[in-house]
Formats: structure tokens, sequence, C-alpha cells
């Protein structure tokens, strides 16, 4: 739309801008800022459905007969659902960064929070919890200064993110721990084939046993018997 690249616009020369939505629209849920396009997103109040629609009322009522779910029950789950698909706006790739911030104080009740998803959850710091305004904006400045220095990527096979070599890598160290299994398989069953024919070896000190009281000897005790019989 003409509105959303101006918005665009705005953020590619630096200058930066505020895009205004409404839950459940397009925009809310059908459309990424990912990167510089979307740092932060401000979600005020809950998204909950329009409860007089008689479309959702038959729903509520198929629900509670044949689920046994209750009305507050679907409709907070729903409603936590949509607004996690607002915040999540700005989280679209493993490199991306962003503030989401949840408007309303109803977030901080157990049946809302409950129902957050867990990626989001794992993030949630106790401290950042029924925030004052002064405390939110000094904590996001803080965050976003933090995001925004350069930081030293990690790379190999422990990074987040492969690159094709070090998925081919993976591949061959992968091929050959699998040759190595089948290899050792091959030995144990060719080893199980004929359990008659294994012969226990025979203990190292008996073989010193069996040899001549000269052979058992050390060398310097052995030329001593050799010239002695001479």
């Amino acid at each position: 739309t003409y509105a959303l690249n101006l918005y665009r616009q705005a953020c590619d020369s630096g200058h930066g801008a505020v895009f205004l939505s409404v839950a459940r629209g397009k925009v809310a849920e059908g459309i990424d800022f990912d990167r510089h396009y979307g740092r932060c997103v401000v979600l005020f109040g809950v998204p909950f459905q329009y409860t007089l629609s008689r479309q959702l009322r038959a729903r509520l009522e198929f629900l509670r007969e044949h689920y046994q779910i209750r009305e507050a029950e679907f409709l907070n789950f729903d409603a936590m659902r949509s607004a996690s698909q607002c915040v999540g706006r700005v989280i679209r790739s493993k490199k991306d960064y962003g503030v989401m911030i949840f408007a309303d104080q109803r977030y901080a009740r157990q049946d809302k929070r409950s129902k957050i998803p867990d990626w989001i959850k794992a993030f949630i710091e106790p401290g950042n919890v029924v925030m004052s305004t002064d405390v939110a904006v000094h904590t996001a400045r803080n965050f976003l200064l933090r995001m925004s220095q350069p930081y030293q990527e990690e790379g190999g096979l422990t990074a987040s993110v492969w690159t094709p070599d070090d998925l081919k890598k993976l591949m061959e160290q992968e091929a050959a721990a699998q040759a190595k299994t089948a290899a050792r398989g091959f030995t144990q069953q060719v080893d199980a084939l004929h359990p008659l024919e294994k012969v226990d070896a025979p203990h190292p000190l008996e073989k010193i046993a069996s040899r001549h009281p000269l052979e058992r000897a050390p060398t310097s005790k052995r030329l001593r018997l050799t010239l002695g019989g001479v």
C-alpha cells in the first residue's frame, strides 16, 4: 500500500517512522517488518474477538457442548494467539532483534501470561513485568543500544546459522560415522557366523613356558649357558 511504502522509505533513509495498524488485520498478521523496518512494536489492549458475533457464539456453544471448553478459556487463548501474531512481526529471522511491549496490565495475569508462546516467554525477565513508562523507555533504550554494537559472529558447527561449508562438513562427519558404524556391525556379524571356530588365544605366560629353557632366558643368560655347555 501507499502508506507502507512511505514507511519503508522513511526507514531506509534513516529518519524512521511510526506505523499504526489494528489487530487481526492484514498488516498486523500478514506483513513482515524484519531488520530495520521493525525494531519495536507496541500492542495496546488485548485483541479479543467481537463477542456478539453470531458466528462466534455458535462456535463457543459447539466447543462447550462437544469438548467442554469454557467460553473465557477459548477467548483468552484466541486473544493471546492474535497478540503473539502482532508482536511477532519484528522477529523474522535468527539474526533479527526487536522490543515487544504489551501495553496493558492484563498481560501480567496468569490466564494471559501462561498463553504467551515459549519463544517470547523465555525472554521476559521478572523485572520487566508491570513497568512504569520511564523505566520501560530506559530499558528499551539500553537494549537497542547494546544490540546495535558490532559483534563477532560465531562460526563453525556451533553457530546458530550455518554456511554451506559448515553444512558440507557436517554431512561428511555423519557419513564417516555411519561408515564406521556399518564396518563395526559387519565385523560383529562375521564373528557370529562361526562361534565354534573361535579358539581362545593362549596367555602370553603360557607361550613363554612352552619354549625351550634357553629360549626363555634373556640374551645375556643364554650366552652364558651356551658357553658353559661348551
